[in-house]
């Protein structure tokens, strides 16, 4: 009996794998024009980081991670997200004291124990960007907009950027009295179980809660843009005042929050109607405590997180590339001249592959075929004895023989290489 692959975890193959390899270097193309490089953190940390920093009272530290003992005895956890990592690494390398800021991505896998299902798995994949050391508006701004021209790039459209501010330590306490004092006055049995627990402990959360009764309960809830101290308000307008400039289409949404004390000022998402109820492909915000609480220096922060496996139904399969040549090579001399022609093409930039084995003319040319190559190559005795190549246009049946010195020239004049 073999073995199948664990609930919640995928394999990936063409053109899934293709997608995600598009969607790296596309972030790399666009995060690397603002100044950000790349950081690759370990998949396992200590338990402790996601502890203190995601909080012990959310439920992916209650309910969603994989968390088990090393040999030791140490608790570890395989990480959750991807900013608790980024924020252990930045404290760790002591890259407040070598740079004013610090632009930072990561691309990866995730995992989170919960119910599988479209664009969610148990192991899935994120895109994260952190901009570390600086609390102008500017940078929040900045940071949107490059995620705006990411989303651009991979051909999205029809998205919506939604914003809210939450205040900071000193006027987000007012706040969460007059949202808990409403909370309070609410019958909790006509609340979903996670907000009623949240009522206490996280109630911002309870806004967030995508339930309809929750919701409905909530409409007349105090809203944190009526509790925003002058700079508070001041940071945001400026904000908006940048992404206007940029005429990107926005949308102002109260409900929209960080459940946790550390995120402050500006949060966001970006959503897409093409994708059902889990409509949100990337999301972020200011949390300008976070690295102080876990150790490090009071160094503020803002930052996103891109679900790529969202990202992946918007995306849809799209157009497959072709490989540029099938090289068939008849009896042993075809196949070794075929072999060394190969290694020719490819050095030339060109795409494709060869039969290692003999076989029927017929079988082979369904091997071609089933490669979904633009050109079958074919060098069989008569081919041997001249060095020329038969070269067949797989789409229109057109053939025609040259010598094989000039396969790479013609294969690129003729438009087949995937420039």
């Amino acid at each position: 009996m073999s073995i199948a692959r664990i609930k919640g975890f995928a394999d990936m193959l063409p053109p899934r794998s293709d997608q995600f390899t598009r969607m790296e270097n596309c972030a790399r193309d666009i995060f690397s024009r603002y100044g950000f490089v790349e950081l690759r953190t370990p998949l396992l940390e200590f338990t402790e980081l996601f502890q203190r920093s995601i909080g012990e009272e959310t439920d992916v530290v209650q309910k969603e991670m994989y968390t088990f003992p090393d040999r030791k005895g140490r608790s570890l956890t395989l990480r959750p997200e991807a900013t608790a990592g980024v924020m252990r690494a930045y404290i760790e390398a002591g890259l407040a004291n070598r740079e004013a800021v610090s632009r930072l991505f990561t691309t990866g896998p995730m995992f989170r124990y919960e119910r599988p299902q479209k664009g969610r798995m148990r192991q899935f994949h994120q895109i994260n960007c952190e901009c570390l050391g600086s609390q102008s508006p500017l940078a929040d701004a900045e940071l949107i907009i490059m995620l705006m021209r990411f989303l651009r790039a991979l051909g999205l459209g029809e998205l919506t950027l939604k914003l809210n501010s939450l205040g900071c330590a000193e006027c987000r306490p007012r706040f969460k009295e007059a949202l808990l004092n409403y909370l309070r006055g609410v019958d909790r049995h006509a609340l979903c179980p996670d907000c009623a627990r949240r009522v206490e402990s996280n109630p911002l959360r309870v806004l967030d809660c995508k339930q309809p009764g929750c919701r409905a309960l909530t409409d007349n809830a105090p809203r944190l843009a009526d509790y925003n101290c002058p700079d508070c308000k001041a940071h945001f307008e400026t904000v908006l005042s940048m992404l206007r400039a940029e005429e990107l289409p926005l949308e102002l949404d109260h409900r929209l929050v960080r459940g946790l004390d550390y995120y402050c000022r500006t949060t966001f998402e970006v959503v897409s109607g093409s994708i059902g109820a889990q409509s949100a492909v990337a999301g972020g915000g200011r949390y300008d405590g976070l690295i102080r609480s876990l150790g490090g220096p009071d160094a503020p922060g803002v930052g996103f997180a891109c679900g790529m496996e969202r990202l992946a139904l918007l995306l849809g399969d799209g157009a497959e590339q072709r490989p540029d040549f099938y090289l068939l090579g008849m009896e042993e001399g075809g196949r070794m001249q075929a072999f060394a022609l190969a290694q020719k093409l490819r050095a030339a930039g060109l795409r494709g592959e060869m039969n290692f084995s003999a076989g029927g003319f017929k079988s082979l040319m369904r091997q071609a075929g089933k490669s979904g190559a633009r050109c079958c190559l074919i060098i069989g005795p008569d081919e041997v004895a001249r060095g020329d190549v038969s070269i067949k246009h797989l789409d229109s049946g057109e053939q025609r023989s040259l010598p094989q010195a000039d396969a790479i020239l013609y294969l690129k004049q003729t438009g087949t290489a995937n420039d």
